[in-house]
Parts: structure tokens; C-alpha cells; sequence
């Protein structure tokens, strides 16, 4: 065999499915990732639990979105390979085998390592209630009779009594019980068998409605110790089924196909066929069992029977079902020296609290960078809006927002106060769909026009359109984001937004909402490019100009950064730039279907994984163009969902000082060496062997950077004061 980086990109076909990975086998990758930082030892013990928890819980959308999608796939018949060359089957086997390996690691950290260190320092986790001691015995039976008994509903199984629906992602707890033997007493069920000893099964929910973590009285020694739940109600059972002996019971747990298809043509109104979707994703097939492992074997073929399940989806699960009840142990009062330092978000330099944001976005372009500075503008910008008597109109697209949204709160106000109000809310926002269909009616209901997403299509961009009238005319003010507008995950997702009154991005924005809100769509664009009819196209466009560029001996460079990338024909295209020369350098954080080290493709991709503190939200884009380089940032990643089936902007960082800021931001991310993790050729992913005096941390960097600058700008102002006292009289007015 001569040299594999000797040919060049002519001669090999870049579309063949060795040169790609399965999107699934390497979302589960990405999980894995996750679950390193659970177990590495150099993190503190609480952000170690949550990382754990964050596992259990993506694993749970894992399994009622893909999974359940590759399960309907082999239902019905359809055969047909990914762009890796599996078939369905190939797939859900692999996965299946993968997850399971997964699972066990989950738990091998669980056991081994997090249950002893949190006993060393101070919490114990009484995994079983016959551990319990006289005293703690009396405290939860106590607890049970006052709290949980009058929660539960108790459900026995036979012939009068069907098997009972089991509610996705619910904790369960199965039982099989025995009638007593009383002589002389009537019964009200099974009179003809009183005298013969069956066995049925008897199931009980766990109620989500009340905690999982019980703390039991302190011990004298100060140390604290919790109990789960379904120990207490375990202990309990005898309560609840009062002329039967218990036989054995097991707590488990079913995941749910909850991925739905709307025929959004033949829907009259998506809002109610929504609502009514909604409510079946409670009940569809069942996919994945979790039960405790040494479950009994009669009880375990009842479950499997009922709900139809395959062996290869029950997880025997040695320790607590669903890890997810971390995170609330992570919130437990007392262990901050076992958790990072709370991070607070830095003000935005241009825009001092109580400041004109309108003068201040006239005076020049402002870039905001969460978590590590603040929302608050955002927010401002929205509110500032809805009292300013100049503004008309607003216009906003909504996919994920927080719980008590101020957002939605200053929407309704400027609706209220006689302004246009239009507002485009994604209905399809996988799991937020409930939430959003509440702010919807919310929105109505204040006098917003409010837009249910387009048919086929999921509205993904974020974008803000401010229209205010001023002395030299109308004036549109923009804001385009990276992330949702969430101010809860905006303090945990790294995102990147711009506010703006560029004359020309302002017409972009207005001809974005007359083509949501109108199907107008314009004859061209200024500045701004969407999917799904021309994003795609401009990503083939920008990557194949450095291509170019690399052939005619012209500097040729690409620095992206996304949340996953398996789009085959941006693979193709980034594989074919490399075999021209083109150095290409990919942040991925998630799913990533692309290889490094491919024949011809001379070791020119790079790609890194950086799972930290933050989730890493944000989509930017570098491309070099002969030395005349472009940055871009968009709500899309290189997925062929984001490029083909959505509403998507990327929008240009044009104005230099904000193009420096942004470089800056891929600059320092390209340099971590702590959290940041490399794709290798074989598919895995390994962690750069640096000397530990030479680690560095993007994140723990930029919060320093932001620290640093606030406080600067912050003494800044002190020195003003005391030299300038009108300064002080000015700010305060």
C-alpha cells in the first residue's frame, strides 16, 4: 500500500460510509464525556454528583427521542443505511450494547467512588431501609403516615383489576403479594379463594409530587444522612395492602416512545393538535425497563409480559433507579466547600444598569457573551421597549423560555401599552412544548399577534426586531442570538448574542418576520442567511472558497465551532477543503459524525469536545478568505435538520472591535488543554498529555477575563467620583 495522504481529493469519493460516523454511537460518545467529569477525582465531590445526574437525565431523552425513533424505524420495515452504513437494526443493536456498558460505568462510579467519598465527608446515603436503626425506623415510619400514605394510590392486579398504565419516566415500585389466610373473617374480593394462597402483583407509584431525598435525623456526630423515597414506601408496603403478605417488591422504571408526528397539513389547529399529542407521549410504547438488579423472577416476567418489553431493553440496575435525584442533592444546604464557587454573571461594560440601551446601541454595535456576562440586557432591551412611547413594534421569535419569563412579562406589557406586539412561538420545541403552549395563550390573551411556527418547519433563530420612531425617522433595532431567550439557562449555557441597529441587518429582520408571519419571502439579503432555502448553500459557498484559496497558494483556514455536526454534505465538503490544504479546526462539543485522520485529507481536521462547568451553547464561524477573514455566528449547527428542516440565521460580526472579541472567544477555547478533549482516528476521544502546570481552562479563563474587566471598569468609576464629583451627580440622574 503506497502512502494514504499521497492521493489527492479527486481521486478518492468522499461520500462512502467508512469515512463517517453513526450520529448515535457518537452522541453516546458525547454522554461519555460527561460521565468522565463525574468521575474525575481532580473536580469537587458535589459537581462530580452532577455530572452523574446529567448522564441519567440525557439518557432518558436519548431513549424516548432516538432510540424510540430507530424502534419505529425496524417496525416498520425500513431498511435503509445511515451515512456510517448501518441499517436500523445495526444500529439499535449497537446502541443497546453500548448503553449497557454505559449504564454499568454510571453505576461503577456511583458504588464505588461517589457513595464512600460523600460518606467521608459527612452525608450518607442509606441505600436500604433495613439498615436503618431503631430510632430512624420510628422517624420514617412516622414520616410515611403523615406525608406519603395519603399520596399514594396502591394497585393490585387480577381479574376485576387490569394492569395498570405505568406513566413514562415514573419510579414504580412492583410487589407480589399474597392473600392471608383468615378463618371466619368475609372478605370483600376473592371470596372463593380465600383459602388457597395465589400470588398476584401490586404496583404503587412513587409520587414525583413529594421530594426523593428524605434526611433522617442527624447522627451525634454532626454527620447527615438521607433516605430515598421508595425505601419508605418499600418499608411500608404492609400499609398499603393490608389482607396480604408481602412476597417481595422491586422499584422500576419504563421509558416511553415520546417522539410525535403531527400531520401539521391536515391540522385545523396545531395548538390543540399539540395539546392532544401531548398527552399521549405519557403512553406510548414502551422502550427501555430499568428494574433493581436481583429482582425477583416471577415478578420481573409479570412487568415484562405486560408491558411487552424485549430483553435486551431491561437494565438491571445494581443501586438506586434514576439517577436524576442527584441534582437535588447537589441543592442540599452545608456542602459548598465540596462544590465550585457560584460563578455571577459580569456586567455588560456598555450598558451601565439604568441606562438609554437605545442611545447606547446607536453609539455602537454591543457583543454579549453568557454566562459570562449578564442577560440582564437582553431583558432590558425588551422591557426598555415595551414602555418607550417612541417604540412600535415588536417582533420576537420565542423557542425556549424560562419558567416566569420576564421576557414574556415585558411582551404582554407592550401589548397592553398600545404597541404592535408579534411574536412567533415554536409549539415543536421538543419537551417545552406544554410550557410554551401556556406562554402562547398568555401572549393572546395580553394582545399579542402570536405565529405557531411555520407548517414542516421548526422556527429555531433568535432574533429580536425593535421598530422606534425617532427625529431623523424609523429606526430598527436588532438583536440576533446563539441561544434561546431563557434568562434561567442563560447563567449555565455559553451563548453569543449582538445588539445592533445596522441599517441593513434592520431590513434583513423586518423581511425575516414578513416571511414568517406572511410567507413573503424576499428577492435577496443584505447581511443575514437562512435556512432552510439558503443557509446550507452558504456554508457549501464559504467552505469551498478556502478550498480555493488553498489551491491558488492563498492563506485558507476554518475555525468552526457548534453543538454537532453529521450534515454528509458539509462532511464532504470540510473532507475535500483539507485535501486541498485547508487547516480546518472543529469545536464540537455533542454528536459528531466526521473522522479525523482520512486518507487525503493530510491530517488537516482537527476536532476537540470541551465539556466544562458550562454548557457549551454557542455556533461560530471562521473562515480565513485569503486574509480578508469573515467571522459568522448562527442559531444552526451542521445537522441536516438545522440546514434543511428548520428556520435558522446566521448573521455576520462586521463591525472589528466585535470581530476581535469573537476571534478571542475561538482563540482561548482552540488553547484549552484541561477540559477539552480530541477526537482521534478510531473514533475515540482523548485528552491532550499536557503537564499539569500547563492546563488551561477556556471557561475558567473567560471568568476571569470578565472578573477582571468589571472590576477594572469598576475602579475606574471610584477614581471618577472622587476627582469628578459632578460625574457622581450625573450617573445618579
Amino acid at each position: 500500500m503506497g502512502d494514504k495522504n499521497s492521493k489527492t481529493d479527486n481521486s478518492i469519493n468522499y461520500s462512502k460510509s467508512e469515512y463517517y460516523c453513526n450520529r448515535e454511537l457518537s452522541w453516546l460518545a458525547f454522554n461519555h464525556r460527561v460521565l468522565g467529569e463525574a468521575r474525575d477525582k481532580t473536580i469537587p465531590l458535589f459537581e462530580r454528583m452532577k455530572f452523574l445526574s446529567i448522564t441519567s437525565s440525557n439518557l432518558d431523552e436519548f431513549f424516548m427521542v432516538r432510540v424510540a425513533s430507530l424502534k419505529d424505524m425496524v417496525n416498520a420495515g425500513y431498511t435503509k443505511k445511515d451515512i456510517a452504513g448501518m441499517t436500523p437494526t445495526e444500529q439499535l443493536d449497537a446502541v443497546n450494547q453500548a448503553t449497557h456498558e454505559l449504564v454499568d460505568m454510571q453505576y461503577a462510579a456511583y458504588n464505588e467512588s461517589l457513595l464512600p467519598l460523600l460518606a467521608e465527608n459527612g452525608l450518607t446515603v442509606v441505600e436500604k431501609h433495613e439498615k436503618l436503626t431503631k430510632k430512624d425506623c420510628a422517624f420514617v415510619d412516622r414520616y410515611f403516615q403523615d406525608n406519603v400514605y395519603p399520596v399514594l394510590t396502591p394497585m393490585a392486579v387480577d381479574s376485576s383489576r387490569p394492569f395498570p398504565l405505568i406513566r413514562n419516566k415514573s419510579l414504580n415500585l412492583g410487589a407480589l403479594v399474597s392473600r392471608k389466610e383468615e378463618k371466619g373473617r368475609r372478605h370483600l374480593f376473592h371470596k372463593k379463594s380465600v383459602q388457597r394462597k395465589e400470588v398476584e402483583f401490586a404496583t404503587v407509584q412513587v409520587p414525583s409530587v413529594l421530594p426523593r431525598i428524605v434526611q433522617l435525623p442527624e447522627n451525634e456526630d454532626g454527620t447527615r444522612r438521607v433516605i430515598l423515597l421508595e425505601q419508605i414506601i418499600e418499608r411500608n408496603m404492609d400499609k398499603l395492602f393490608l389482607n396480604y403478605n408481602i412476597e417481595c417488591v422491586f422499584p422500576f422504571r419504563i421509558m416511553r416512545n415520546a417522539d410525535f408526528s403531527l400531520e401539521e397539513e391536515e391540522a385545523e389547529d396545531l395548538l390543540k393538535e399539540i395539546e392532544k399529542q401531548l398527552k399521549k407521549r405519557q403512553w406510548g410504547q414502551a422502550i427501555r425497563l430499568e428494574v433493581e438488579d436481583g429482582i425477583e423472577t416471577r415478578l420481573l416476567d409479570i412487568i415484562k409480559r405486560e408491558l411487552m418489553i424485549d430483553e435486551r431493553d431491561i437494565y438491571n440496575i445494581p443501586g438506586p433507579l434514576d439517577l436524576t435525584f442527584l441534582m437535588k442533592m447537589y441543592g442540599l444546604p452545608g456542602f459548598e466547600h465540596l462544590k465550585n464557587k457560584p460563578y455571577i454573571p459580569q456586567p455588560v461594560p456598555e450598558v451601565e444598569e439604568g441606562c438609554d440601551i437605545f442611545e447606547r446601541i446607536r453609539e455602537q454595535d454591543i457583543l454579549l457573551h453568557h454566562p459570562y456576562q449578564t442577560f440582564g440586557p437582553v431583558v432590558d432591551f425588551i422591557k426598555q421597549a415595551a414602555r418607550d412611547p417612541q417604540v412600535l413594534a415588536i417582533k420576537q421569535t420565542l423557542y425556549r423560555v424560562s419558567g416566569n419569563s420576564p421576557i414574556i412579562a415585558a411582551l404582554a406589557q407592550a401589548a397592553e401599552n398600545g404597541k404592535q406586539v408579534s411574536v412567533l412561538v415554536e409549539l415543536k420545541a421538543r419537551f417545552d412544548e406544554e410550557n410554551n403552549i401556556v406562554w402562547a395563550k398568555k401572549l393572546e390573551k395580553a394582545g399579542c399577534h402570536v405565529i405557531y411556527g411555520l407548517v414542516g418547519l421548526k422556527t429555531h433563530c433568535k432574533i429580536t426586531l425593535v421598530v422606534r420612531r425617532e427625529e431623523e425617522g424609523i429606526r430598527r433595532y436588532v438583536h440576533l442570538g446563539t441561544g434561546n431567550y431563557n434568562d434561567a439557562t442563560a447563567k449555565l449555557y455559553t451563548d453569543l448574542g449582538i445588539l445592533t441597529c445596522n441599517e441593513a441587518i434592520g431590513e434583513d429582520a423586518t423581511a425575516v418576520f414578513n416571511m414568517l408571519s406572511g410567507y413573503s419571502e424576499p428577492l435577496g439579503w443584505n447581511h443575514l442567511a437562512l435556512a432552510p432555502l439558503w443557509l446550507k448553500d452558504k456554508f457549501l459557498y464559504l467552505i469551498n472558497r478556502e478550498k480555493e484559496n488553498a489551491a491558488n497558494k492563498c492563506p485558507a483556514r476554518i475555525v468552526a465551532k457548534m453543538n454537532s455536526l453529521c450534515d454528509p454534505d458539509i462532511i464532504k465538503a470540510l473532507y475535500e477543503a483539507a485535501a486541498e490544504g485547508v487547516r480546518i479546526q472543529l469545536i464540537v462539543r455533542g454528536i459528531c459524525c466526521l473522522r479525523t485522520g482520512v486518507e487525503g485529507t493530510k491530517d488537516n481536521i482537527e476536532v476537540r469536545s470541551i465539556v466544562g462547568n458550562f454548557l457549551e451553547h454557542a455556533r461560530i464561524f471562521y473562515f480565513e478568505n485569503a486574509g480578508n477573514s469573515e467571522l459568522y455566528m448562527a442559531s444552526a449547527d451542521w445537522m441536516p435538520r438545522n440546514l434543511e428542516r428548520r428556520v435558522e440565521i446566521l448573521f455576520p460580526v462586521l463591525n472589528p472591535k466585535l470581530k476581535e472579541q469573537v476571534w478571542h472567544v475561538l482563540e482561548v477555547q482552540l488553547s484549552d488543554t484541561q477540559k477539552a478533549q480530541f477526537l482521534q482516528a478510531d473514533g475515540s476521544y482523548a485528552k491532550a498529555d499536557v503537564p499539569e502546570k500547563d492546563l488551561r481552562n477556556a471557561q475558567e479563563e473567560f471568568c476571569s477575563e470578565y472578573m477582571a474587566l468589571a472590576a477594572k471598569k469598576q475602579k475606574v468609576q471610584q477614581q471618577a467620583r472622587v476627582f469628578r464629583p459632578e460625574y457622581s451627580q450625573s450617573v445618579q440622574s
